[in-house]
């Protein structure tokens, strides 16, 4: 009884409501672990786990893969999943993500960049990007609250400074405010941190304009894409996950997310 419930609640949310389209970028290339979303995990590859969770957001109205490469085409395709092919040469996954939106005949009002290197993402997450693509939103991210001195200070982490409508005023890879007269590893103790997880929201409209920008001096600064939208005066939403996010960017990774999920 409860599940049909559930079921149709969920038809419900993928027809009636603002249509999104979920994308998962997929290159083969990378300087630092090539072939990446092919590689077994637990006897499923990568990007048919990205995939499966993905699927699972009941918010989505539909999802699909968007690769440059051949292999990983095929892939998908094996599996049952929806793919297109994409340009090789992209500057990023929201170029990517705009190319595959463009050759997806369905009309979409928002498209969700899902990102292809999370194998074990919670559906929870992408449903909590869906219910602020409002119509009115233009863009949007997830980020999770700071608890720690080491987190808050680690510049592999981009942190977000926000304003009282919870849209980002800035990203940053340093500490954004700074707090006068404590002393460092108990900031986070003194204003709410929260650091950066890398999903995005983009309305339509908004997403053709932003992939027709020009690289910004605080971007090429940072090396963070998201202060192009910002420096050019799109507003970027950001709302607040419990979920951490597990990145498998090296084969190191494999076998830490796996512990840290907890998962046999």
């Amino acid at each position: 009884m409860f599940t049909d419930f559930r079921n149709l609640v969920e038809n419900f949310n993928r027809y009636y409501m603002n249509p999104i389209l979920g994308i998962i970028p997929a290159r083969y290339a990378s300087s630092r672990f090539p072939g990446k979303p092919l590689i077994d995990i637990l006897g499923k590859s990568m990007i048919q786990r990205v995939y499966e969770q993905a699927i699972k957001s009941a918010l989505l109205t539909d999802v699909v893969v968007a690769t440059d490469d051949e292999r990983i085409f095929r892939h998908v395709e094996s599996f049952g999943g929806k793919v297109v092919y994409t340009k090789e040469n992209h500057p990023s996954g929201t170029d990517r993500c705009f190319e595959a939106f463009q050759k997806i005949e369905d009309d979409f009002e928002y498209v969700i960049n899902i990102q292809g290197d999370e194998p074990f993402i919670d559906p929870t997450q992408i449903d909590l990007l869906c219910e602020v693509c409002t119509g009115t939103t233009e863009l949007a991210t997830l980020m999770i609250p700071v608890d720690s001195h080491e987190v808050l200070f680690d510049l592999g982490e981009v942190k977000i400074t926000l304003n009282k409508e919870m849209e980002a005023l800035y990203f940053s890879r340093m500490v954004i405010p700074f707090i006068k007269g404590k002393p460092q590893e108990e900031w986070h103790k003194h204003h709410p941190y929260f650091r950066h997880v890398g999903m995005y929201a983009y309305r339509t409209d908004v997403l053709e304009q932003i992939t027709q920008l020009q690289p910004s001096s605080l971007e090429n600064a940072e090396s963070l894409e998201q202060l192009r939208w910002l420096e050019n005066g799109f507003k970027v939403k950001c709302v607040v996950t419990d979920f951490d996010s597990h990145c498998i960017d090296t084969p190191e990774d494999i076998e830490k997310v796996i512990r840290l999920m907890n998962i046999k």
